[in-house]
């Protein structure tokens, strides 16, 4: 029988953040408070998403999601990629180390992962940067695992629609980390989490939506379930949880008042992505170039380098607009908070 949002005790979705974040502990644990807890296959290998979800399903009883990125053309400018290093050059000297290569390709196995899915058939998969084909949701969905595609406007929920998807994740501005957006260098929109779901709900009113973006309290996740997503969904809020992978620099610069804002940069990634503002972003915002997951390799030995020196001005910070609201603790203690409304 497929996976219904009505069974869960906790209508909140542990979001999958994948490069660390994410671990089998924090997404068993969501799903142990009640809710529904995500394991993130981006940037995995296929044996490791497996090792994954059966890690976290052998830590609790309750159902478990995996999320899993969906790989796109590449959009990047050779000549802009260059001059991008170039201006980079400096900075990773000054960490000791050298500029990743440019190369394209993140998910290289991607048609792995989707057997590892299909064999291991978790509760629920959802995908991230766009929708899989029609043949390949059919499948799963024939396997009784719930297809989930997140979406960040009216025009990729109509795609999503189309092939298949049986629920709709509508991540609105203020989420943290990247932007689920279909095209790597599109800009991502301004319209608000709150009108994203009536728009989005009015044209598609049988499809379960779940609503992501910005919702660090109780308050804000009432809101949502009051406008009619059946769940929503939180990341930021649980960047602190003791069960997360979130490092250790990550985790200070999140409770450091020197860190007052958060700004939507392609600065670290070469994809639009919201990270609290530091030198970094300061420095490059305004020079880089898109080009996913290109420059995301360039960048990658610096950001290592910074987090290994513990300085927070020299990786990338993803955080929400509520990261103010996040809040250290067991999972269970914080799902339970802001379910608490």
């Amino acid at each position: 029988m497929v996976f219904s949002f009505s069974e869960l005790a906790i209508p909140l979705v542990g979001a999958p953040m994948a490069g660390g974040p994410s671990t089998p502990a924090l997404a068993a644990a969501v799903s142990a408070a009640g809710g529904l807890g995500f394991v993130a296959g981006g940037y995995r290998t296929p044996q490791q998403l497996a090792d994954e979800i059966t890690a976290a399903r052998d830590a609790t009883t309750g159902p478990i999601g995996a999320n899993l990125l969906v790989p796109q053309p590449s959009g990047a400018d050779v000549v802009l990629l260059d001059d991008y290093a170039d201006l980079l050059d400096p900075l990773a000297e000054h960490y000791g180390v050298e500029l990743g290569r440019p190369r394209f390709g993140d998910d290289d196995c991607w048609p792995e992962k989707l057997e590892v899915i299909a064999d291991l058939r978790p509760t629920a998969v959802s995908f991230t940067f766009g929708t899989p084909s029609p043949d390949q949701l059919e499948r799963l969905r024939a396997l009784r695992i719930l297809t989930m595609v997140t979406v960040t406007s009216a025009y990729e929920a109509g795609i999503a629609v189309a092939h298949g998807a049986e629920v709709l994740v509508v991540q609105g501005p203020d989420a943290g980390g990247h932007r689920g957006t279909f095209a790597p260098d599109m800009q991502p929109g301004n319209d608000s989490l709150e009108d994203l779901l009536a728009e989005i709900g009015h044209a598609h009113s049988d499809v379960p939506l779940v609503a992501a973006g910005g919702l660090g309290t109780a308050a804000a996740v009432a809101g949502v379930l009051g406008r009619g997503a059946v769940a929503a969904q939180i990341g930021t809020a649980l960047l602190l949880a003791d069960e997360a992978g979130t490092n250790p620099t990550h985790r200070a610069a999140l409770t450091n008042p020197e860190f007052g804002n958060t700004t939507v940069t392609c600065a670290f990634s070469g994809r639009y992505a919201r990270s609290l503002e530091n030198d970094f972003t300061r420095a490059f915002d305004n020079v880089a170039p898109v080009g996913y997951p290109e420059i995301n390799h360039m960048t990658t030995p610096i950001r290592a380098a910074a987090v290994a020196m513990d300085d927070p001005h020299g990786t990338s910070l993803w955080a929400g607009t509520a990261y103010r609201a996040a809040r250290s603790g067991p999972a269970a203690d914080i799902v339970a908070g802001l379910a608490s409304g």
